[in-house]
């Protein structure tokens, strides 16, 4: 059960050719998807040669990094959107995003992901783009981002007319398993949020809405967290990339967490089922698998090496100390001879004060180069020797006292160690070296109860101290804000969608759940989207090709001009539209009679 990082870089989205079957007889709706975790845009157009499925998947990231200064000296910055960024990562302190939480705030970015989508499925955006646009929304979305929105697509891309919908009631819509308008409870769990939507009759209930602000994104940071400090080695390498890749692949809901637990102290179940995530790391730092001959061999050509180095330094010792005796030789010559003055002189140079100095540096000197010629025969001797042990040399006293000599000294004691005499030694044979630890298994990460932990926060928010409801207590909760009749036609059809509920588990957790709360003999039925990360966009795509040419659920531009931006057109998969009431003015108070006649002395009106 050892599994590899994928560690997969998006792909560049290509650029599209517009088909012509968008085009004509009338320009095609153009469906995005705009969720906070991910963007997927694609047509809804009846022709069969048009794909029936998002042309455009890619992150809702942008990045801008500063590029080369252009002509007139100012920086110029290059733009990063979705896939074009290739891997997060290295761009984690750079990445944007234009949503806080699941609503979009920053219209800049906003913009750039709107470009991004219209120049890969080849629409002209220069002028204005002549398609429908359906676009998703979050649930009981502010006013003030929907104005800001059609604001963005009204004035800066002149669309004909727009139309919003919720994410999570276009995957009901598309999901439906009965003539619509049908009942249900849909509990949406995406990247930043998860949401509880009664829909009765076909329409959403908005007074009984419940978000809990958990999903996907607080799952991987509390993952991230865990593993850090489990392995405190690897933090660098646990990123958050990685975490969702596990929380995708390897986590799974617990049915019973408490008894999940209990499950993974027993050693046995734990062996059976954990999972060893590989971590990268360089092979060249495993035990070596060379045979030992092999490694002899090396061993005995380096030994070789050293010696003939050791041996060409103690030659050029040889021969400095050599010359050095020679000149002192030639001092004490002087003294022999008588020549005291020029004795004196070379005395003053050698820096010494007496011929007994002088005598002891001869002879110190003397019986270094004695030691040099035995040890030059000696290597000589022992030149295929293998094994040897180094033992540093000691350094000999400078004779001559010069600064040139004191460097000389210093040279060779920095570089002797390295290269010290070698004493031989028998052959030994040399046993296979077999490492401390598997560094292999020192890259991996062991996932035991973090499988189950991450993804249990939309039950119980207090495992990372945020002091929230669970799905199941808010689910209850706005059960009971209804009749016992519309509770049971309520439980009929619960179902799941968003892509934080693709956890292996969820569907037996929320039954289990469903069974407590539930009177005795009660029945009730739980769905899963049959694609929940995509049946939000194949939904809108129902939508637009069922309403294509009617005027219900489209805000047209006459409609955005008289009534504002804020202005929503409701449908079967829209949300309530709540118009902004503003007060009204008080009226004016009266003036003074005085003023009002103009009577008065015109000295004290002055």
């Amino acid at each position: 059960r050892v599994f590899a990082f994928r560690d997969a870089r998006w792909a560049p989205d290509p650029v599209l050719a517009p088909s012509a079957a968008v085009r004509s007889p009338q320009p095609a709706p153009l469906v995005i998807d705009n969720g906070s975790f991910q963007t997927r845009a694609g047509w809804a157009c009846p022709d069969p040669s048009v794909p029936a499925e998002p042309l455009l998947r890619f992150r809702s990231l942008a990045a801008r990094s500063r590029g080369a200064r252009g002509g007139a000296g100012a920086e110029t910055q290059e733009t990063q959107v979705g896939n074009d960024l290739g891997s997060p990562e290295p761009l984690r302190w750079l990445l944007r995003s234009p949503f806080d939480r699941n609503v979009p705030v920053q219209l800049e970015l906003q913009e750039l992901l709107f470009d991004h989508v219209f120049q890969r499925l080849g629409v002209s955006s220069q002028g204005c783009v002549d398609h429908p646009i359906v676009l998703t929304e979050a649930v009981c979305n502010p006013l003030y981002s929907r104005q800001m929105m059609s604001e963005l697509l009204f004035e800066c891309y002149q669309v004909p007319k727009v139309s919003y919908g919720v994410d999570s009631l276009y995957s009901f819509y598309h999901n439906r398993r009965q003539n619509w308008p049908c009942s249900g409870l849909v509990i949406s769990s995406g990247y930043q949020c998860t949401h509880i939507l009664p829909v009765l009759e076909g329409r959403l209930d908005a007074k009984n809405c419940k978000r809990i602000n958990l999903g996907g994104c607080q799952a991987a940071v509390y993952l991230q967290r865990l593993l850090q400090l489990k392995y405190p080695g690897h933090f660098a390498a646990i990123t958050l990339s990685r975490m969702e890749e596990i929380l995708h692949e390897h986590s799974y809901i617990a049915q019973d967490y408490i008894e999940e637990l209990q499950k993974w102290r027993c050693p046995e179940y734990y062996e059976n089922n954990v999972h060893k995530m590989q971590l990268p790391f360089s092979n060249k730092l495993l035990g070596s698998t060379v045979a030992s001959e092999e490694k002899q061999e090396k061993r005995q050509q380096q030994l070789r090496r050293l010696q003939e180095l050791n041996a060409r330094r103690r030659e050029e010792k040889l021969q400095l100390d050599q010359e050095r005796l020679d000149r002192l030789l030639y001092v004490q010559e002087l003294l022999e001879d008588g020549q005291m003055d020029q004795f004196h002189k070379a005395l003053v140079e050698l820096n010494m004060d007496s011929a007994e100095e002088l005598q002891s540096y001869i002879n110190k000197l003397s019986l270094s180069v004695e030691q040099t010629k035995q040890k030059i025969l000696q290597s000589e001797v022992n030149i295929e020797v293998d094994v040897v042990d180094s033992k540093p040399e000691t350094p000999d006293l400078d004779p001559m006292g010069s600064e040139q000599s004191l460097e000389d000294v210093e040279s060779i004691n920095e570089f002797e160690p390295l290269f010290a005499e070698e004493q031989p030694e028998v052959e030994k044979p040399v046993a296979a070296v077999q490492p401390v630890f598997n560094l292999a298994e020192y890259h991996q990460l062991f996932l035991g109860t973090e499988r189950i932990r991450a993804p249990e926060i939309i039950f119980q928010p207090s495992l990372i101290g945020e002091d929230q409801a669970g799905v199941a207590e808010t689910m209850q909760y706005v059960l009971e804000r209804y009749s016992k009749e519309q509770q049971a036609i309520l439980v009929q059809n619960v179902f799941l969608t968003g892509g934080n509920t693709m956890y292996p588990g969820l569907k037996a957790r929320v039954q289990k759940e469903l069974l407590e709360m539930r009177p005795f003999q009660s029945s009730f039925q739980v769905h899963l989207a049959s694609s929940p990360v995509l049946d939000a966009w194949y939904g809108a795509r129902d939508w637009a090709l069922e309403y294509m040419n009617r005027e219900e659920g489209w805000i047209s531009r006459k409609d955005y001009e008289e009534k504002g931006g804020e202005y929503l057109k409701e449908h079967c998969a829209s949300n309530v539209y709540v118009p902004i009431r503003l007060p009204k003015q008080a009226p004016r108070a009266a003036e003074a009679p005085s003023r009002a006649s103009g009577t008065g002395n015109p000295s004290e009106q002055a």
